[in-house]
């Protein structure tokens, strides 16, 4: 039987582009209709007022291609089925192509709007994944390359015409990749940082409506334990007389059904004093310093006591002699996970794995020879109300410990082991529980 945890498989997330693929193709649409009217513009204005030679023909021919596309490209944006990034690398392509077509027509590299295609770059890297981004990159690249040795002049004075020399052109060429190169590493860079902002502001959110959701459930369980103290101390009462009644002492069986409610009410109390000190309202004892050895060996042998029909291994790799303080939240994060393994795992042996790997991390693994989790459970770990128990309300423990383990600067981590069996680990920096150097007054256990 190997308990032994197992490195985890890093979960696939959805890229957040293909989300807003019909909004990008709404914008290409856009800017290849602004392409039209600035290119049938450029053509008539050349031809028409500059009088220099153009094939208009030709060029206007091209254009209706484009037009007819992007008419296409708007049916496309009307249907139900996601815009994917295939598809706008080729619509980008399609662009590429038609400007490498009217700059063929109208003097190749010496036309001054053959820079026009770091405009098609620069939306490319904004729009695009590395992969597609490079396939407009090669094309216009390419495109370029071409254009320097076959075109049609453009002659602007058909007396003179201009003939640029072949190191001009070499200058052109080489001054066109450094602009291609720059645009696309930086844009994708900065997009990059853009995305990583925003999932850092929604985790951030996240983090803070979960805090707002716990501060309210500490205010509704200090209420509760406020008010079930007066009912239990009168219950406790009640039943401290019953049992001196002479009906109830003459009955064996009823007076152990009494020592048993007593017992039981004692564990009520208990229950209640523990969430008032977790509230703050009872500390004021000082802190207590232990070992992490016997702060999990102490941990184990109350879990054990609490559950005497559970088997618990417990296995400690070389554990450093430090301090740290006894923290009550940790101790109630273990005991909520060893819980929730006994009962995936009824009537089957458990462990608990504690090491420091790098001697600053402590590592804490609840293994169990359960079921396992479904992958919606893994999906949805940590999160409130995500029970298997099937019963409203459940599900809190883990929400609960998710939080407290970010609280100490840690992570709560789930997976299903190769062998059967689940496994949750929390990672911890032992600075979160060694105790500062300005605490005289801890005592140590």
């Amino acid at each position: 039987m190997n308990l032994l945890p197992a490195p985890t498989a890093e979960p696939v997330v959805a890229a957040p582009e293909q989300r807003a693929g019909r909004a990008n193709l709404r914008q290409l649409i856009e800017l290849r209709w602004l392409a039209v009217g600035g290119q049938l513009a450029t053509v008539l204005v050349v031809h028409a007022v500059l009088g220099i030679t153009l094939p208009w023909a030709e060029m206007l021919t091209l254009l209706g291609v484009l037009v007819v596309f992007n008419l296409f490209s708007l049916w496309r944006n009307r249907l139900a089925r996601p815009v994917s990034q295939l598809e706008l690398c080729v619509g980008l392509l399609v662009d590429v192509a038609v400007l490498t077509g009217q700059l063929y027509l109208a003097g190749g590299s010496d036309n001054p709007f053959i820079y026009l295609y770091l405009l098609q770059v620069a939306v490319a890297s904004v729009l695009l994944r590395p992969a597609y981004l490079w396939a407009v990159v090669l094309s216009a690249v390419v495109g370029f390359v071409m254009l320097m040795q076959w075109h049609r002049p453009l002659l602007l004075d058909p007396q003179s015409p201009t003939l640029l020399s072949t190191n001009y052109l070499g200058g052109v060429l080489l001054c066109f990749l450094l602009n291609v190169g720059l645009l696309s590493v930086f844009i994708v860079r900065i997009n990059r940082n853009l995305r990583q902002r925003d999932a850092a502001l929604a985790q951030a959110q996240q983090r803070a409506a979960e805090e707002v959701h716990i501060v309210r459930m500490g205010l509704l369980a200090s209420g509760a334990a406020h008010e079930l103290g007066t009912p239990l101390a009168t219950l406790s009462v009640i039943l401290g007389d019953w049992a001196h009644m002479a009906p109830f002492a003459a009955e064996p069986e009823l007076r152990e059904e009494i020592e048993e409610m007593q017992r039981q009410i004692l564990r009520c109390k208990a229950i209640v004093t523990g969430i008032l000190m977790s509230a703050g309202e009872m500390r004021g004892e000082a802190p207590r310093l232990t070992t992490l050895q016997a702060f999990i060996d102490g941990l184990a042998d109350g879990w054990r006591a609490a559950h005497p029909h559970a088997g618990l291994a417990v296995r400690c790799d070389r554990l450093p002699d430090a301090g740290i303080i006894a923290d009550s939240a940790l101790q109630q994060v273990i005991a909520n996970l060893l819980d929730n393994a006994a009962e995936a795992a009824p009537g089957r042996p458990l462990a608990l794995i504690a090491s420091c790997p790098g001697g600053d991390t402590l590592s804490l693994s609840v293994l169990d020879e359960g079921p396992g989790f479904d992958a919606e459970r893994l999906r949805h770990f940590g999160e409130p109300y995500q029970s298997s128990k099937g019963q409203p309300g459940r599900g809190m423990g883990l929400f609960l410990s998710v939080n407290v383990a970010r609280t100490l600067g840690g992570r709560l981590e789930a997976r299903n082991r190769e062998d059967g069996g689940a496994a949750v680990t929390l990672t911890l920096p032992l600075s979160s529980l060694q105790p500062r150097e300005s605490a005289p007054d801890a005592r140590r256990d």
